[in-house]
C-alpha cells in the first residue's frame, strides 16, 4: 500500500493548494450558478420564509431513516466478504464518511471510512475501500433505474437521459463480479496490494440492488415532504421520480470532486429536475432545504450511532468463505 499511503502524503502536504484550486473552481460555479438562477431567488426566499415546519421535520425523520437503513448495505458487503461488523460500528464508519466529504479533497471521505473501520477492529484498509467503491456503485446504478422507472409518471422532465443511462450501464458491467474483482484487483496491485479480493456471488449483487432501489424511494419519499414543506403539491405519485432526482444529485455530487460534498452542483441537479413537479422558487427553496436536511441529519446520526448505540465493541468476527 506504499503508493497509496504516497498519494495521501502528497495530498497532506500540499492540501492548502488543493484546497485554494477548489475554492477558485467553487467562486467560479457559484457565480455562475447565482447568475442563470437570479430570477427564482427572491420567490425561493418568500417560499423559504414561510416554510411549513412541521412538513421539514417530517422530511429530515425520513431522509434520517433512509441513512439508518442505507447502511445495512456496507454490512452485507463486508459480510459477503467474511467480515461481520456491528450495525453502531458500521452506522459510525458510513456518517463519519459522508461527513468527510466536506473538506476539500476527494481523498478523505474513503479516508475517514477506513480510519473508522480500523478503529471497530477492520484493519483491510484496501478491503474496505473496495467495498465502499462497490457500495457507491451499486447505489448508482439502483438510483438509474428507479429514475427512468419513474419518468412516465412525471411530464415535462428535462434530463441527459442517455448520458445518464450509459453511465449506468458502464456501471452495471463493473459491478458485475466477474468484472469487478479483476479490475479492483488490478488498480490494488498498482498501489501495492498483494491479496486478492474474495468472491461475491451474483445472487448477492441482485439483492443489493434491489435493496439501494428502495432505499432511493425512501429518499424521495424525504425530498416529496420538503418540497411541500415549501409549498409546492407534488402528487405521491411522483416519489419514485423524486428519489431518482436524488440519486442523479448523489451522483453528480460523486462526479464533479472540487465541490466538497458536492456543495452547490448537487443542488444544481437536483433544480433542473424538480422544475417539473414544482414553480422555479419552490424547486429552489426544496434544494437549500434539502442541503440543510442532509448536513443536519448526517450530524444527528452520527451522534445516534457515535453515542446512544454504542456498547461494548467486538472484534469483527472471521465467517467462514462461500
Amino acid at each position: 500500500m506504499s503508493r497509496l499511503s504516497d498519494v495521501a502524503s502528497w495530498a497532506s502536504r500540499h492540501r492548502r493548494l488543493l484546497g485554494a484550486v477548489q475554492l477558485i473552481v467553487l467562486v467560479v460555479f457559484f457565480v455562475s450558478l447565482g447568475w442563470a438562477l437570479r430570477s427564482s431567488v427572491s420567490a425561493a426566499a418568500h417560499d423559504l420564509g414561510n416554510a411549513n415546519l412541521v412538513l421539514f421535520a417530517l422530511g429530515c425523520a425520513a431522509l434520517a431513516a433512509y441513512y439508518l437503513v442505507f447502511v445495512l448495505g456496507w454490512i452485507r458487503i463486508l459480510r459477503e466478504w467474511g467480515i461481520q461488523l456491528s450495525y453502531p460500528a458500521a452506522l459510525r464508519a458510513e456518517m463519519i464518511s459522508m461527513l468527510a466529504k466536506y473538506i476539500p479533497g476527494a481523498i478523505w471521505a474513503p479516508a475517514a471510512r477506513v480510519v473508522a473501520a480500523r478503529r471497530a477492529g477492520v484493519t483491510d484498509a484496501a478491503l474496505v475501500t473496495s467495498s465502499m467503491l462497490l457500495e457507491a456503485g451499486l447505489s448508482a446504478v439502483a438510483g438509474v433505474i428507479v429514475f427512468v422507472v419513474s419518468l412516465p409518471f412525471v411530464d415535462n422532465v428535462d434530463a441527459p437521459l442517455w448520458p445518464l443511462v450509459t453511465f449506468g450501464g458502464v456501471l452495471a458491467v463493473l459491478v458485475q463480479p466477474r468484472v469487478f474483482r479483476p479490475v479492483a484487483g488490478w488498480v490494488l496491485r498498482r498501489v501495492g496490494y498483494k491479496k486478492e479480493l474474495p468472491d461475491m456471488r451474483g445472487r448477492t449483487i441482485s439483492t443489493l440492488l434491489v435493496f439501494y432501489a428502495g432505499t432511493w424511494v425512501l429518499g424521495g419519499v424525504a425530498l416529496w415532504l420538503l418540497l411541500r414543506s415549501v409549498g409546492a403539491h407534488p402528487e405521491p405519485v411522483t416519489i419514485v421520480y423524486l428519489g431518482g432526482t436524488a440519486a442523479v444529485g448523489a451522483i453528480v455530487a460523486v462526479l464533479f470532486v472540487f465541490a466538497p460534498s458536492g456543495l452547490g452542483v448537487r443542488e444544481a441537479s437536483m433544480y433542473g429536475l424538480l422544475l417539473a413537479v414544482a414553480t422555479p422558487g419552490q424547486a429552489l427553496g426544496a434544494v437549500a432545504l434539502n442541503r440543510v436536511a442532509l448536513t443536519l441529519v448526517e450530524l444527528l446520526v452520527l451522534v445516534i450511532g457515535g453515542l446512544i448505540l454504542r456498547g461494548p465493541e467486538r472484534e469483527p468476527a472471521e465467517l467462514p468463505s462461500t
